[in-house]
Protein backbone atom coordinates (compact mmCIF):
# COMPACT_ATOMS: atom_id res chain seq x y z
CA UNK A 1 0.00 0.00 0.00
CA UNK A 2 1.59 3.51 -1.02
CA UNK A 3 -0.35 4.54 2.48
CA UNK A 4 1.78 2.53 4.71
CA UNK A 5 4.51 5.45 5.14
CA UNK A 6 1.55 7.87 6.50
CA UNK A 7 0.85 7.70 10.05
CA UNK A 8 -2.38 5.22 11.26
CA UNK A 9 -4.80 7.61 11.20
CA UNK A 10 -4.25 9.03 7.52
CA UNK A 11 -3.91 6.16 6.09
CA UNK A 12 -7.45 4.78 7.81
CA UNK A 13 -8.55 7.89 6.47
CA UNK A 14 -7.60 7.35 2.82
CA UNK A 15 -8.05 3.96 2.92
CA UNK A 16 -11.99 5.10 3.57
CA UNK A 17 -12.39 7.46 1.20
CA UNK A 18 -10.87 6.09 -1.69
CA UNK A 19 -10.61 3.09 -3.44
CA UNK A 20 -6.99 3.43 -4.50
CA UNK A 21 -4.41 5.72 -5.23
CA UNK A 22 -3.66 7.08 -8.11
CA UNK A 23 -0.96 6.77 -10.46
CA UNK A 24 0.17 10.06 -9.31
CA UNK A 25 -0.06 10.05 -5.70
CA UNK A 26 1.46 6.61 -5.70
CA UNK A 27 4.67 7.77 -7.95
CA UNK A 28 5.09 11.43 -5.99
CA UNK A 29 4.35 10.54 -2.10
CA UNK A 30 7.97 8.52 -1.79
CA UNK A 31 9.74 11.63 -2.96
CA UNK A 32 7.83 14.52 -0.82
CA UNK A 33 7.94 12.43 2.04
CA UNK A 34 11.54 12.34 1.24
CA UNK A 35 11.90 15.93 1.58
CA UNK A 36 12.60 16.48 -2.15
CA UNK A 37 11.45 19.06 -4.73
CA UNK A 38 8.84 17.62 -6.97
CA UNK A 39 6.80 18.54 -9.85
CA UNK A 40 3.49 16.83 -10.39
CA UNK A 41 2.46 16.23 -14.12
CA UNK A 42 -0.74 15.08 -14.51
CA UNK A 43 -3.97 15.70 -15.76
CA UNK A 44 -7.17 17.02 -14.24
CA UNK A 45 -8.94 14.75 -12.14
CA UNK A 46 -5.52 12.55 -11.02
CA UNK A 47 -5.60 13.15 -7.68
CA UNK A 48 -2.14 15.42 -7.62
CA UNK A 49 -3.32 18.39 -5.45
CA UNK A 50 -4.31 15.45 -2.27
CA UNK A 51 -1.00 14.09 -3.25
CA UNK A 52 1.13 17.00 -2.01
CA UNK A 53 -1.34 18.15 0.88
CA UNK A 54 -1.57 14.83 2.39
CA UNK A 55 1.73 14.41 2.66
CA UNK A 56 1.99 17.72 4.75
CA UNK A 57 -1.37 17.05 7.18
CA UNK A 58 0.41 14.10 7.94
CA UNK A 59 3.56 15.77 8.91
CA UNK A 60 1.78 18.63 11.26
CA UNK A 61 -0.52 15.31 12.74
CA UNK A 62 2.83 13.65 13.94
CA UNK A 63 4.23 16.74 14.91
CA UNK A 64 1.26 17.72 16.66
CA UNK A 65 1.21 14.19 18.28
CA UNK A 66 4.37 14.37 19.42
CA UNK A 67 3.98 18.29 21.32
CA UNK A 68 1.28 20.86 20.51
CA UNK A 69 1.75 22.95 17.45
CA UNK A 70 3.53 26.08 17.34
CA UNK A 71 1.56 28.94 16.42
CA UNK A 72 3.13 28.85 12.82
CA UNK A 73 3.19 28.67 9.30
CA UNK A 74 4.51 25.56 7.76
CA UNK A 75 2.96 25.00 4.76
CA UNK A 76 2.30 27.49 2.37
CA UNK A 77 -0.32 26.65 -1.14
CA UNK A 78 -0.11 29.91 -3.86
CA UNK A 79 -2.92 29.67 -7.09
CA UNK A 80 -2.90 31.52 -9.52
CA UNK A 81 -7.03 31.63 -9.44
CA UNK A 82 -8.32 33.19 -6.10
CA UNK A 83 -11.49 30.88 -6.87
CA UNK A 84 -9.28 27.64 -6.86
CA UNK A 85 -7.58 29.20 -3.33
CA UNK A 86 -11.63 29.18 -2.20
CA UNK A 87 -12.17 25.56 -3.42
CA UNK A 88 -8.83 24.84 -2.11
CA UNK A 89 -9.59 25.85 1.40
CA UNK A 90 -13.08 24.28 1.74
CA UNK A 91 -11.30 20.81 0.69
CA UNK A 92 -8.71 21.11 2.67
CA UNK A 93 -11.24 20.38 5.78
CA UNK A 94 -12.11 17.07 4.72
CA UNK A 95 -9.14 15.28 4.70
CA UNK A 96 -8.85 17.45 8.14
CA UNK A 97 -11.75 16.19 9.33
CA UNK A 98 -11.51 12.67 7.93
CA UNK A 99 -8.24 12.58 9.47
CA UNK A 100 -9.64 13.93 12.87
CA UNK A 101 -12.07 11.65 13.60
CA UNK A 102 -9.53 8.65 12.84
CA UNK A 103 -7.56 9.84 15.73
CA UNK A 104 -10.60 9.85 17.79
CA UNK A 105 -11.29 6.07 16.97
CA UNK A 106 -7.68 5.09 17.84
CA UNK A 107 -8.22 6.89 21.12
CA UNK A 108 -4.88 9.72 20.30
CA UNK A 109 -5.10 13.26 21.28
CA UNK A 110 -6.65 16.00 18.33
CA UNK A 111 -4.68 17.83 16.61
CA UNK A 112 -5.92 21.24 15.70
CA UNK A 113 -4.71 22.15 12.61
CA UNK A 114 -5.61 25.73 11.31
CA UNK A 115 -6.17 26.71 7.21
CA UNK A 116 -7.01 30.35 6.04
CA UNK A 117 -6.87 31.80 2.57
CA UNK A 118 -5.41 35.10 2.42
CA UNK A 119 -6.15 37.12 -0.96
CA UNK A 120 -6.74 40.63 -2.58
CA UNK A 121 -10.51 39.85 -0.77
CA UNK A 122 -9.47 39.42 1.97
CA UNK A 123 -10.30 41.84 5.42
CA UNK A 124 -8.34 43.92 7.12
CA UNK A 125 -9.33 42.54 10.07
CA UNK A 126 -8.95 38.53 9.13
CA UNK A 127 -5.14 39.75 8.15
CA UNK A 128 -4.38 41.33 11.12
CA UNK A 129 -6.06 38.00 13.25
CA UNK A 130 -3.66 36.05 10.66
CA UNK A 131 -0.45 37.82 11.58
CA UNK A 132 -1.16 37.30 15.43
CA UNK A 133 -2.76 33.63 15.38
CA UNK A 134 -0.98 32.08 12.04
CA UNK A 135 -2.56 29.63 10.44
CA UNK A 136 -0.71 26.01 9.67
CA UNK A 137 -1.88 26.17 5.99
CA UNK A 138 -1.84 29.34 4.00
CA UNK A 139 -3.85 29.46 1.15
CA UNK A 140 -2.29 33.05 -0.97
CA UNK A 141 -2.04 33.87 -4.76
CA UNK A 142 1.03 35.16 -6.22
CA UNK A 143 -0.02 38.71 -5.81
CA UNK A 144 -0.58 38.05 -1.79
CA UNK A 145 2.40 36.38 -1.49
CA UNK A 146 4.53 39.53 -3.01
CA UNK A 147 3.03 41.82 -0.35
CA UNK A 148 3.38 39.31 2.80
CA UNK A 149 7.06 39.53 1.75
CA UNK A 150 7.48 43.14 1.51
CA UNK A 151 6.00 43.85 5.48
CA UNK A 152 7.74 43.30 8.71
CA UNK A 153 4.91 41.04 10.01
CA UNK A 154 4.32 39.14 6.65
CA UNK A 155 8.22 38.04 6.48
CA UNK A 156 7.83 36.82 10.30
CA UNK A 157 4.65 34.82 9.80
CA UNK A 158 6.33 33.04 6.20
CA UNK A 159 9.94 32.63 8.09
CA UNK A 160 8.31 29.40 9.73
CA UNK A 161 7.35 27.60 6.54
CA UNK A 162 8.75 24.59 5.44
CA UNK A 163 7.06 23.81 1.93
CA UNK A 164 5.46 25.52 -0.33
CA UNK A 165 3.12 24.28 -3.10
CA UNK A 166 2.36 25.92 -6.36
CA UNK A 167 -0.48 24.94 -8.32
CA UNK A 168 -1.09 25.37 -12.13
CA UNK A 169 2.61 26.41 -12.20
CA UNK A 170 2.66 25.50 -16.36
CA UNK A 171 0.04 28.64 -16.29
CA UNK A 172 2.57 30.83 -14.82
CA UNK A 173 5.95 29.61 -15.79
CA UNK A 174 6.27 31.79 -19.28
CA UNK A 175 4.52 34.42 -18.12
CA UNK A 176 5.32 37.73 -16.12
CA UNK A 177 3.16 36.56 -13.47
CA UNK A 178 5.57 33.49 -13.22
CA UNK A 179 8.99 35.97 -13.34
CA UNK A 180 7.22 37.35 -10.34
CA UNK A 181 6.57 34.28 -8.40
CA UNK A 182 9.94 33.13 -9.26
CA UNK A 183 11.68 36.27 -6.99
CA UNK A 184 8.76 35.60 -4.73
CA UNK A 185 9.73 31.90 -4.02
CA UNK A 186 13.84 32.82 -3.88
CA UNK A 187 13.07 35.42 -1.40
CA UNK A 188 10.87 32.77 0.46
CA UNK A 189 14.03 30.32 0.41
CA UNK A 190 16.20 32.92 1.61
CA UNK A 191 13.64 34.16 4.46
CA UNK A 192 13.32 30.20 5.43
CA UNK A 193 16.96 29.63 5.47
CA UNK A 194 19.27 27.43 6.60
CA UNK A 195 16.00 25.20 6.55
CA UNK A 196 15.54 24.07 3.35
CA UNK A 197 12.17 24.65 1.25
CA UNK A 198 10.32 21.91 0.27
CA UNK A 199 9.23 23.09 -3.53
CA UNK A 200 6.03 21.25 -4.96
CA UNK A 201 5.01 21.56 -8.07
CA UNK A 202 0.97 21.00 -9.52
CA UNK A 203 1.23 21.25 -13.36
CA UNK A 204 -0.69 19.97 -16.50
CA UNK A 205 1.09 17.36 -19.02
CA UNK A 206 3.22 19.92 -20.43
CA UNK A 207 6.55 19.36 -22.89
CA UNK A 208 9.44 19.83 -22.30
CA UNK A 209 8.50 19.05 -18.77
CA UNK A 210 11.86 19.74 -17.70
CA UNK A 211 11.12 23.27 -18.27
CA UNK A 212 9.16 23.77 -15.39
CA UNK A 213 10.96 21.88 -13.24
CA UNK A 214 13.83 24.37 -13.86
CA UNK A 215 11.53 26.77 -12.85
CA UNK A 216 9.98 25.69 -10.10
CA UNK A 217 13.32 24.86 -8.58
CA UNK A 218 14.51 28.18 -9.35
CA UNK A 219 17.54 27.23 -11.51
CA UNK A 220 19.52 24.65 -13.89
CA UNK A 221 20.05 22.55 -11.34
CA UNK A 222 18.59 18.93 -11.34
CA UNK A 223 17.71 18.73 -8.11
CA UNK A 224 13.67 17.95 -8.72
CA UNK A 225 12.14 14.56 -8.84
CA UNK A 226 9.67 14.88 -11.75
CA UNK A 227 6.52 12.38 -11.78
CA UNK A 228 5.15 12.64 -15.36
CA UNK A 229 1.65 11.04 -15.19
CA UNK A 230 0.00 11.93 -17.89
CA UNK A 231 -1.53 9.02 -20.43
CA UNK A 232 -1.85 9.03 -23.84
CA UNK A 233 -5.42 9.02 -24.86
CA UNK A 234 -6.72 5.69 -26.53
CA UNK A 235 -7.15 5.80 -29.93
CA UNK A 236 -9.44 3.39 -32.67
CA UNK A 237 -8.20 3.19 -36.04
CA UNK A 238 -9.61 1.68 -38.64
CA UNK A 239 -9.02 1.59 -42.70
CA UNK A 240 -11.71 1.42 -44.78
CA UNK A 241 -11.47 1.00 -48.48
CA UNK A 242 -14.12 2.14 -51.01
CA UNK A 243 -15.42 -0.13 -52.72
CA UNK A 244 -14.51 -0.74 -56.95
CA UNK A 245 -16.77 0.68 -58.93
Amino acid sequence: MPTTRFHPATAAWFAQAFAAATAAQTQAWPSILSGQHTLIAAPTGSGKTLAAFLAAIDALVREGLQRPLADETQVLYVSPLKALSNDIERNLQWPLAGIAAQLKALDLPEVNIRVQVRTGDTTPGERTAMLKLPPHILVTTPESLYLLLTSDSGRKMLASVRSVIVDEIHALAGSKRGSHLALSLERLAALTSPKKLIRIGLSATQKPIEEIARFLEGGAHANCTIIDAGHARARDLALELPGAP
